[in-house]
């Protein structure tokens, strides 16, 4: 089992912004993070959990095992197990027939994540898990790198 936890954050919206994630798999643990010093929040959270699935899909050991993403942003776990379907079948339009935001991140969110085995899990941000919190230190690190 491959247990990924996932952040993002913007300081401004949009403004600088750090995304960040922890992999823990075969008692190994990778860290990544890193920024763009124009974006938003949602676009911050996406590439967080991108970037960690991207990693699992080249890892030849990974590629076949179950993976947990745990994420504190309800857009991101309600977009791709929720809403992303309907987006798809509406031709990238919301229920209200406007454009989805961020589709790009969206439709490579959904590519790796119908080549994995995801399982997606929301965790309450700043409420003391260790590895959430990690991640948030790790954005905020490279928002304050961006200022």
């Amino acid at each position: 089992m491959i247990e990924i936890y996932t952040d993002g954050g913007c300081s401004g919206n949009p403004g600088p912004g750090g995304w960040a994630f922890v992999i823990s798999a075969d008692d190994v643990q990778i860290k990544k993070s890193g920024g763009d010093p124009d974006t938003t929040n949602n676009k911050m959270e996406l590439t967080a959990v991108i970037n960690a699935l991207e990693d699992i899909k080249s890892s030849p050991q990974w590629s076949s095992m179950p993976v947990t993403v745990h994420t504190d942003s309800q857009y991101v776990k309600n977009g791709i197990t929720n809403w992303i379907n309907n987006w798809v079948k509406n031709g990238w339009k919301t229920a209200s027939k406007q454009p989805v935001k961020n589709k790009e991140y969206w439709v490579e969110l959904k590519s790796l994540t119908d080549a994995l085995n995801v399982n997606w899990k929301w965790v309450k941000g700043h409420a003391g898990n260790p590895l959430n919190e990690e991640c948030d230190s790790m954005v905020g690190a490279e928002m304050a790198r961006l200022k």
